[in-house]
């Protein structure tokens, strides 16, 4: 396996929230890295980054609702959208 350097992660997958309606009692896992081709849930795509500096991060939810994930990687609150995509540049 070909590792991917550590250069410009995390990556921005979108500069847009993901909502996604979520299921009680199930397990999400929110990519941190960008890489994944599943955003904004994890493939384990971390695994191939350089000194594997990401990890995935897991929720679960006590009831059904639509929940915001961040897709921009830049939040201060992930897995979840803050709002921090509209201070990105294009």
């Amino acid at each position: 396996m070909e590792l991917i350097p550590n250069i410009g992660l995390p990556r921005v997958a979108a500069e847009e929230p993901a909502g996604i309606t979520v299921q009680p009692g199930k397990v999400y896992s929110w990519c941190s890295c960008g890489l994944s081709g599943s955003e904004p849930f994890c493939d384990s795509a971390h695994k191939q980054v350089e000194g594997m500096p990401y990890r995935s991060v897991k929720v679960m939810f006590d009831k059904t609702e639509e929940v915001l994930f961040c897709q921009c990687k830049q939040t201060k609150t992930p897995p979840f959208c803050d709002g921090t995509h509209k201070t990105l540049r294009k």
